[in-house]
């Protein structure tokens, strides 16, 4: 999705090219849907500030999506975060891709003002979710 809207950017691609130094090494944690053992999508949570945690690489692939597996691996992303200890959940996006935002707010995120140094040239949306506000989403069997 980030090359089909025209968002791919240099912090994408070191997270792509390299995700376990990137992602796992910092301490975040990938999260994979699978579909007839197929690999169809994937989110990441990273270390933002102390107790946040920053929601990244939501994709799920095109013949796959209606299914719930966007807020599948998102609840794993916030369980994740809330058994780190996070107080709270940010992410950056655009405005282009409306099915992400309506999942996000449908999870409890609000938007917030941008920052004027966001990581993403291509960023026009910020949202947070506040964990010590939400009740704990439902533990996933793999």
């Amino acid at each position: 999705w980030l090359t089909e809207y025209g968002l791919l950017e240099a912090p994408d691609e070191r997270q792509l090219v390299n995700p376990v130094q990137e992602i796992i090494g910092p301490g975040g944690q990938i999260f994979l849907a699978r579909r007839n053992g197929e690999v169809v999508g994937t989110c990441a949570v990273l270390p933002h500030e102390a107790d946040v945690l920053e929601l990244v690489k939501l994709a799920v692939a095109p013949g796959a999506q209606g299914l719930g597996l966007g807020r599948r691996l998102v609840e794993a992303c916030l369980t994740f975060a809330r058994d780190r200890g996070a107080r709270r959940v940010v992410l950056l996006s655009n405005s282009q891709l409306g099915a992400a935002l309506r999942l996000y707010e449908s999870l409890g995120f609000r938007r917030l003002p941008m920052s004027p140094d966001a990581a993403y040239l291509t960023a026009d949306v910020y949202m947070e979710l506040d964990l010590s506000a939400q009740p704990a989403a439902r533990r996933l069997v793999p």
